[in-house]
């Protein structure tokens, strides 16, 4: 059956990535040693790999913001071929972290117009277009303002777009309210609200002086409609007008008016919504408003260090409080100079931050180190951040497989023994967790299965020893180097197969790099491009 769908040049040829093993750094690490929050250094799709066998449906929380694909690739063939790759490179990381995210999880992608409607629609094959939940725009400012004046080719951009995916469609998410520094105007006071800024009209009105903005009416008219209501409000007493009843209290309203010839009832207005239709009480005004898709309230750009592409903690703080409980596991792999681990540390959340440039080491270890130390920057004061905490840090392992001098696959020589197991484990969909009683169980998978790598050559006895010492009900899959003939069918639970030819249709190897920040994309001869 067809699907209404986008196609690329490239796409169903996503790479096969390898499962790599993380490589613990404690040097790196820092504060609490009991700590699971984790910043890994390498390229964010390996890593994603990485961490797929593990926390599979464990993410309650993704923000990611990608590279907004802003190289410059040649014109004849209208970027075609830029825009492929980097539609395939998002492609291969949205279909990791779906599997990555959890049942009751959002997922969140910052964009811009560049690539934001064809990426909705990869997002919507990936997901599921049930699961598209919102479309949110922040606000971003211009780095010069006279750009906006340099060209006629098109408006200046004035906000940046967040996607926004669960993976169930019939997941519920909470309403979103945030804190606002003055009342809300647009509800409990209604239109008693300019967005016009004068001084001389803010004063004081129900124990608030708003920092900014101004009354509709002068502080003498405010004050008499006070004075007014307070006139409703006895006669509406005096009725016993029940304050619930907006209908009843409507009528009411309606008869006082009559009642003392009052023809304009503007002085009646503010006091009157104000109180949302309870007469006998004074209600402040919230400074609660029920958020929609608009956040251009807050603002790209974040002030913490001199990166160039920094997000601002506001942003994140408003997801992970919406989205998150403490201790609900988030999850960037477009990390930058930290941002969102250094949120979520701040909010109780645990965090695995990723990021491939130098800058994991310039920006986010020293950053984060400062928010263990209690760094009152960002949203720190807001959550009361007194510090604490602490992270590990991990590098990706080197590719597995490598090309000897005369162009035989071999396994890298920068693979310890344990690192061995550890890689072919994980690649036979085996969780590596050595029994510390029994040798040749070395990782674990479902159904009583288990694996032992050995880097020798395997004998027949050796091979009917360890036959003896297997249960019934277990199976067992050994990989080695050699073994004698005949052995892969010696035993009808155990299966023995030669490294690294058991290995080698996995996945892509020797490849470190699935960059999408794409400046100088392939060309593509006209022939090449006739057929594509």
């Amino acid at each position: 059956m067809q699907r209404l769908e986008l196609t690329w040049i490239g796409k169903g040829n996503e790479p096969t990535v390898e499962p790599r093993i993380l490589l613990h750094d404690t040097s790196k690490d820092y504060g609490d040693p009991s700590s699971d929050n984790m910043l890994i250094h390498g390229d964010n799709l390996l890593a994603l790999k990485a961490l797929e066998q593990e926390f599979a449906g464990l993410v309650k929380c993704i923000y990611i913001d990608p590279p907004y694909n802003t190289g410059s690739a040649f014109a004849h063939y209208d970027d075609g071929v830029e825009h492929s790759i980097w539609l395939g490179l998002m492609k291969a990381r949205l279909d990791v972290l779906r599997n990555l995210l959890s049942n009751e999880g959002m997922l969140f992608v910052q964009i811009d117009n560049r690539e934001l409607h064809y990426l909705k629609i990869v997002c919507d094959e990936v997901f599921g277009r049930q699961n598209f939940r919102n479309q949110i725009i922040v606000k971003k400012g211009t780095k010069n303002v006279s750009v906006q004046f340099d060209t006629v080719e098109r408006l200046n951009a004035g906000y940046d777009t967040i996607l926004m995916y669960s993976k169930n469609s019939s997941l519920r998410i909470p309403n979103l309210f945030i804190e606002t520094e003055v009342a809300d105007v647009s509800g409990s006071w209604n239109n008693h609200w300019r967005g016009t800024d004068r001084p001389t009209m803010r004063y004081e009105l129900f124990g608030i002086v708003p920092e900014s903005g101004q009354w509709r009416w002068s502080k003498e008219r405010t004050y008499q409609a006070v004075e007014n209501y307070k006139l409703l409000q006895r006669h509406l007493n005096q009725y016993n007008v029940d304050a619930n009843d907006q209908l009843a209290f409507d009528r009411g309203y309606l008869n006082y008016l009559t009642e003392h010839g009052i023809t304009d009832a503007k002085e009646f207005q503010l006091v009157r919504l104000s109180s949302r239709g309870k007469p006998e009480h004074y209600i402040p005004p919230s400074n609660k408003k029920l958020l929609s898709e608009n956040w251009l309230d807050l603002s790209v750009a974040g002030r913490q260090t001199d990166f160039e592409h920094e997000k601002n903690e506001l942003i994140l703080h408003r997801i992970i409080e919406w989205i998150t409980e403490p201790r609900d596991l988030v999850l960037d792999s477009f990390l930058g100079s930290g941002t969102t681990a250094a949120v979520a540390h701040k909010m109780g959340r645990r965090y695995i931050g990723i990021e491939l440039g130098d800058h994991c080491y310039t920006h986010c270890l020293p950053r984060l180190r400062t928010v263990v130390d209690g760094e009152q920057g960002g949203i720190s004061r807001a959550v009361g951040w007194q510090g604490g905490g602490g992270f590990k840090f991990y590098e990706l392992a080197p590719t597995l497989i490598v090309t000897d001098a005369h162009g035989q696959p071999v396994i890298s020589q920068k693979y310890s023994p344990e690192m061995l197991v550890a890689a072919v484990a994980k690649l036979h969909g085996f969780v590596y967790a050595p029994d510390p009683d029994v040798f040749w169980k070395q990782g674990r998978g479902q159904d009583n299965s288990f694996i032992y790598v050995t880097t020798q050559h395997l004998t027949v006895a050796q091979l009917d020893n360890i036959a003896g010492n297997l249960a019934e009900h277990e199976k067992l899959l050994i990989c080695a180097p050699a073994f004698d003939v005949g052995l892969g069918r010696r035993y009808d639970n155990i299966n023995v197969r030669k490294i690294p030819q058991s290995v080698l249709s996995k996945c892509e190897y020797g490849i470190d790099n699935y960059n999408l920040n794409i400046v100088n994309p392939p060309e593509l001869d006209e022939e090449e491009w006739d057929d594509a």
